[in-house]
């Protein structure tokens, strides 16, 4: 990307008619609409990623073959076996990207019904749940600050005052990821607030979809740790979290309060979001000298001048952030609907009651065509929910937990450190396999729970810390719903989430390793 000169001298040669000015570049480099993400980036792949092609589409392909001619093995249905090899056929596919990720879906979809794996009624309905809603709702009110500007205006003030380095502005983000973690309890909504923010961010350090650099990758992957990892940090944080304690509750009769989960989940979150913050530009993708600062010259006092230049908030960004400001409190006080209006207002509903806003003739901010919704994303979530859901639906998902768990021969003589580490290992790592916290939640917390106590432990001796890294959906594109939405930027690739994703679980796990070994056993979270 070419820099942008502000401040050019007095002796520098005028620009020639029809040539742009210099704050005409900066004016194109923060429009927002040059990043559509309803528009498939095109970027060409790395000699690496070509050679993942080549070899994934037969991989794949060898995957399912082998899986679904072997003998069904005992405890596993029919149905369950052909689950498990379309779903691993597509898993191969979906990382090394033989073809478009939500053309894989698409066969996964057919697959399922074809194979006789799920009933064709489920499958197809899987684009019609309450997630799917939520994204689509989401894009339609992140449209709404890039149209209005505000996300530009926010934008340039947060990188007046943070963004005079790559470090500092990755730190900045994180920030306001752990802010809004203890506040909103939707992962998506969450993701699509900011991701205006992070498209600006990574404009004015020079990372496209079509040329990604290390500043992005960075960027966008350490903010979908962010999101994710810091929901860990709260017991409100996810509903995910709340179904875990409800099983502590109900199955281990112990009450989990939220100063218990804060105390021990916040310090685990934030050590091992410091230790990525780290790793990430510091290691894994370390970032070039030409990516460490601002791609404008002049820096800091540029991008102050094209803030100022911005004036006071229009009337439309003020009515934008009123709007977002009603879709947010209904977002946070959710737990407060049923005393306050004698129903509840699920996310999806609230998002759903600010699209509508949103497009009222005299009222709203957007005609529907002006709306950046990438259906393409909502093809692969709902493959990839639809995999899931079969997986679960089937009992493949806990015929392969138990075979694991069989696998390693846990008695009454298994030593508890070696369940604790046996039990976060599973807890971190599943989500690999799984497309769903919920749905992770419903399999294995109750499994750790009736472990812990066969064995005559506390149930949340076990269950507390593994449920710490319920939200910890960071290996994938197909994790959770943040990862599917940071994905469609084009920033990043599978095997760049994956690397990243797997080397924070691993850093996350051994932490998770020295607090049981110290600071859980203070809190006498553990025995």
């Amino acid at each position: 990307m070419s820099h942008v000169t502000l401040a050019p001298s007095p002796h520098a040669p005028r620009p020639l008619a029809g040539e742009p000015t210099a704050a005409e570049e900066l004016d194109e480099l923060l429009d927002l609409d040059r990043h559509k993400l309803s528009v498939i980036p095109k970027k060409e792949p790395t000699p690496g990623e070509r050679w993942m092609k080549y070899f994934g589409l037969p991989g794949g392909l060898l995957i399912f073959a082998l899986l679904v001619s072997v003998p069904t093995p005992t405890g596993l249905t029919g149905a369950g076996q052909a689950v498990l090899a379309l779903f691993s056929m597509c898993l191969v596919w979906w990382v090394t990207e033989p073809i478009a990720t939500h053309v894989t879906s698409l066969i996964l979809i057919a697959g399922l019904v074809l194979m006789n794996a799920w009933e064709q009624d489920k499958v197809l309905a899987v684009l019609g749940l309450d997630v799917i809603w939520l994204n689509i709702t989401a894009f339609i009110l992140s449209s709404i600050l890039v149209k209005t500007n505000l996300a530009r205006r926010l934008a340039l003030t947060m990188f007046v005052a943070f963004g005079g380095s790559a470090v500092q502005t990755f730190g900045a983000f994180l920030g306001v990821q752990l802010v809004l973690a203890a506040f909103i309890p939707a992962t998506a909504a969450r993701a699509v607030m900011t991701l205006p923010l992070m498209m600006v961010a990574a404009a004015i350090y020079g990372s496209t979809a079509g040329q990604p650099t290390n500043f992005g990758r960075n960027l966008f992957l350490l903010n979908l740790l962010g999101i994710n990892i810091f929901s860990s940090a709260f017991m409100t944080g996810s509903a995910a979290n709340l179904n875990a304690v409800t099983f502590m509750e109900s199955m281990g009769g112990e009450k989990i309060y939220y100063t218990t989960w804060l105390l021990g989940g916040l310090p685990v979150a934030l050590i091992t979001m410091l230790a990525a913050w780290w790793l990430g530009p510091g290691w894994l993708f370390p970032l070039a000298e030409k990516d460490r600062t601002p791609h404008i010259q002049g820096g800091i006092d540029a991008l102050r001048r094209q803030r100022d230049r911005m004036g006071p908030m229009s009337f439309a960004e003020k009515k934008a952030a009123v709007l977002f400001g009603f879709v947010l409190i209904l977002w946070t006080t959710d737990q407060f609907h049923l005393s306050l209006f004698g129903f509840e207002i699920e996310a999806v509903i609230a998002a759903l009651l600010g699209a509508i806003i949103t497009f009222l003739p005299g009222v709203g901010l957007l005609q529907w065509n002006e709306a950046d919704i990438p259906w393409h994303l909502m093809i692969f979530s709902a493959g990839a929910y639809a995999g899931g859901m079969a997986l679960d639906q089937s009992g493949a998902a806990r015929w392969a937990i138990e075979g694991v768990l069989g696998f390693f021969h846990i008695t009454r003589e298994t030593p508890f450190w070696a369940l604790y580490a046996g039990a976060m290992a599973l807890m971190i790592y599943s989500h690999l396999f799984f497309t769903s916290k919920t749905m992770r939640t419903m399999i294995i917390i109750p499994f750790v729970i009736l472990t812990a106590k066969t064995l005559g432990y506390k149930a949340s001796s076990l269950a507390l810390p593994a449920a710490f890294t319920i939200d910890w959906v960071v290996g994938l594109p197909i994790s959770a719903k943040p990862n599917v939405i940071l994905y469609t930027t084009g920033q990043y690739s599978v095997v760049d989430n994956l690397k990243f994703g797997v080397l924070v679980c691993t850093v996350g796990y051994l932490v998770l390793l020295l607090a049981g070994a110290t600071w859980f056993r203070f809190l006498g979270i553990i025995p």
